[in-house]
């Protein structure tokens, strides 16, 4: 987990405790996020957003699509 890092497009993200989902898209500085059978949505509280694995580890764990 990286912790205390601003998420970025491609990364995973807790957005409530439990519940993890991909940053899809930031938009005038809202994270729009995105989980499997979901459509995307704007992160409620983006500060409290914590990435739990940067686009690049996704990359290196064979999980970006």
């Amino acid at each position: 987990m990286s912790v205390d890092r601003v998420p970025e497009v491609g990364d995973e993200v807790e957005y409530v405790p439990g519940f993890r989902a991909v940053v899809t898209d930031i938009r005038k500085g809202v994270p729009y996020l995105r989980r499997p059978g979901c459509t995307e949505w704007p992160a409620e509280d983006s500060g409290a957003l914590k990435v739990t694995r940067t686009r690049a580890e996704r990359i290196a764990d064979g999980d970006f699509r």
